[in-house]
């Protein structure tokens, strides 16, 4: 199990008003899962995704990830599991403007202690699987914006974590450039990558293997979504309703 969560609560305290983001959460997810989390505004999807990313820290509960009890490490020890275990993939790309492609692919890589040669052959292998070779001196401005998320995964893919957490990566993208992205989500998920995306769009969502819905704090479904699902939506495009 890659990650095991029990009894997870997250609350925020206003003036005398406490607000449980997450109350009691239960959830397991196996190596080589793709996952959707859904859930409007204030729902707790973001809150659940900061934990899991070691971003924040739970008000109780337990949260396990690959074996290691990560609410009894420090902030020296989060910080390492971040950088060896955990690849983030946000909505607004979140690179080096100064830097080039290849800088920014390769720049997680010197907090691990690699040399310059070696981290500059990963981020040159991790940008030609996304498409990207002939791009890795541009700098991000003069890259389109499905170009700069594409480097953005090509960051995560060049340190090779064992979970890759997407929030809204498609959020800021046009629709040819979304499906670009999923496609290769797709396929680091078939050679072997555990990814989890938050998402608000139940289309993406489908295109995933299981769907977590979260309610006001509360777990409210977890679905495995039937691999029937995503050729029929692929080539109808049907409702969620249809296809489910």
């Amino acid at each position: 199990m890659l990650i095991s969560v029990r009894g997870l609560k997250k609350s925020y305290v206003s003036g005398n008003i406490s607000v449980n983001a997450l109350d009691n959460i239960n959830i397991d997810i196996e190596y080589g899962e793709f996952v959707s989390v859904m859930g409007p505004s204030g729902s707790g999807k973001s809150t659940f995704m900061n934990i899991l990313g070691c971003l924040d820290r739970p008000s109780g509960g337990d949260y396990f990830l690959a074996g290691q009890h990560i609410l009894s490490k420090n902030d020296d020890e989060l910080a390492e599991i971040r950088n060896k275990n955990i690849g983030f993939i946000f909505q607004s790309f979140n690179l080096l403007p100064r830097l080039t492609a290849l800088e920014n692919v390769a720049l997680p890589l010197i907090y691990r202690g690699i040399n310059q040669a070696k981290r500059t052959s990963m981020a040159k292998e991790a940008l030609a699987a996304v498409g990207l070779f002939d791009r890795m001196h541009h700098l991000p401005a003069e890259l389109s914006g499905g170009q700069q998320q594409r480097t953005a995964i090509a960051r995560v893919l060049a340190g090779n974590p064992p979970l890759i957490l997407g929030d809204e990566p498609t959020g800021n993208l046009d629709s040819r450039s979304g499906t670009e992205v999923l496609d290769i989500f797709q396929d680091l998920n078939s050679a072997g990558s555990t990814i989890v995306l938050v998402t608000h769009d139940e289309n993406i969502a489908l295109q995933t293997k299981r769907m977590i819905r979260f309610i006001d704090g509360r777990l409210q479904s977890d679905t495995l979504i039937k691999p029937a699902s995503l050729s029929i939506l692929s080539a109808n495009k049907q409702t969620t309703a249809e296809v489910l």
